[in-house]
């Protein structure tokens, strides 16, 4: 039986930016100023609890210039009435260092990585490219592969448990995954990083960092193929996500479904 799960999306920092920052080719725009925003996403049914990404910690030193702290992730989570000891799966939808920064936080839970992702970090290629080795912690990198008891290693779409799935996009990265969650108002999509902002999806424009041209773009179309309307798809990074869903009252988070 599919299990109904509610999604809160728990903004743990943000950053000022600019639009050229954050979008593939020049336009007129690109000095205009725009924010992101740095989520955790937690799905919980009355069977388990789910976190999507582990975000930043706020004890480590952060190479990002502006960054604001709201909370440390595992604490927003805690604030939602998770303690981070019971969670039971923290799905990785890539590697890059603001999605890994606390898995260890969370005890008990079982990581989830695409295998593409996994041989791509730790193979021999990945070291040589500049553009994309910077984006990965090798301290998260042996946190999370490195402990094989707890690692969850998926090939392609897979179901992790009824009304939970994963689904290899790449893109952004070599096995960039989304996340497909059924929830009272239908399926949502945590898309992460494979749609940063609303803009990408809607004006069809890539995010300048990616491992992918064509990937990215399939990936915006698997997003919406997946979800039951357009707006249960939940970008990365935009500080709008705030704006379309109900905030949770005194806590650093809103609730999507």
């Amino acid at each position: 039986m599919t299990e109904e799960f509610q999604v809160f999306a728990v903004r743990y920092a943000s950053r000022a930016g600019r639009r050229g920052q954050h979008f593939l080719g020049y336009d007129e725009r690109w000095d205009e100023p725009h924010p992101t925003a740095y989520y955790v996403w937690l799905a919980v049914s009355p069977q388990r609890a789910v976190v999507v990404d582990a975000g930043l910690d706020p004890d480590r030193g952060i190479p990002l210039d502006g960054l604001e702290f709201h909370c440390s992730p595992a604490d927003g989570v805690a604030a939602l009435g998770v303690h981070p000891a019971d969670v039971d799966l923290v799905v990785l939808s890539h590697l890059h260092y603001d999605h890994t920064g606390t898995v260890a936080r969370f005890p008990r839970a079982r990581r989830v990585v695409q295998r593409a992702e996994a041989d791509y970090w730790t193979g021999p290629v990945a070291e040589r490219i500049a553009r994309e080795r910077w984006l990965v912690s090798d301290d998260d990198l042996r946190e999370v592969l490195g402990t094989p008891d707890r690692l969850h290693v998926v090939e392609g779409d897979r179901e992790l448990a009824p009304g939970l799935s994963v689904h290899l996009v790449g893109g952004h990265t070599a096995g960039m995954q989304l996340t497909r969650v059924r929830t009272e108002r239908g399926w949502v999509v945590l898309a992460s990083d494979s749609a940063h902002f609303y803009e990408n999806l809607e004006q069809d424009r890539l995010f300048p960092i990616l491992h992918s041209t064509p990937a990215m773009y399939a990936g915006f179309d698997r997003a919406r193929e997946l979800a039951d309307s357009p707006d249960l798809v939940v970008p990365g990074h935009d500080p709008a996500v705030f704006a379309r869903f109900p905030q949770v009252m005194g806590v650093s988070a809103v609730r999507v479904a």
